[in-house]
């Protein structure tokens, strides 16, 4: 798939590097890797703000939508109009959908039917995809 913002692996590494990503970001935004439930910094953060992708810097969900699943991974019910892209995922020998940013397809996680109402949704996230902001003062 074709993305708005393109860069090389080696690119990709440079930039997460002088963001200070944690060691895994790499792996789990451009190779679809999932870090260990309950090990990612914002598994219990509950802080005012925005959630966005590591990569790119696109805003993809409001803390408002961020409740604790119990399922070791940050997750929102609802994610920002056009930020996400979802994917069918058939790895692993399971059916999911796979959630990675629209901007520059990064590897976020999996969205699942099994969430809060009003929306219904799960969108599992991995921490190390994330970057959090707070409000602007």
């Amino acid at each position: 798939m074709t993305y708005a913002i393109q860069k090389t692996d080696a690119e990709w590494q440079a930039l997460l590097r002088d963001k200070g990503a944690e060691p895994a970001a790499f792996q789990v935004t451009r190779h679809a890797a999932t870090e260990r439930p309950f090990t990612g910094k914002y598994e219990r953060h509950w802080a005012d703000g925005s959630y966005h992708c590591i990569c790119c810097g696109a805003r993809l969900f409001d803390s408002g939508t961020k409740f604790d699943a119990g399922c070791g991974w940050p997750s929102f019910s609802l994610a920002l109009p056009g930020a996400i892209q979802e994917i069918e995922d058939r790895s692993h020998g399971m059916r999911r959908v796979e959630t990675v940013c629209a901007q520059c397809g990064a590897h976020l996680g999996h969205v699942f039917p099994d969430g809060p109402a009003p929306t219904g949704l799960r969108y599992c996230m991995n921490s190390a995809s994330l970057a959090f902001e707070p409000p602007a003062p």
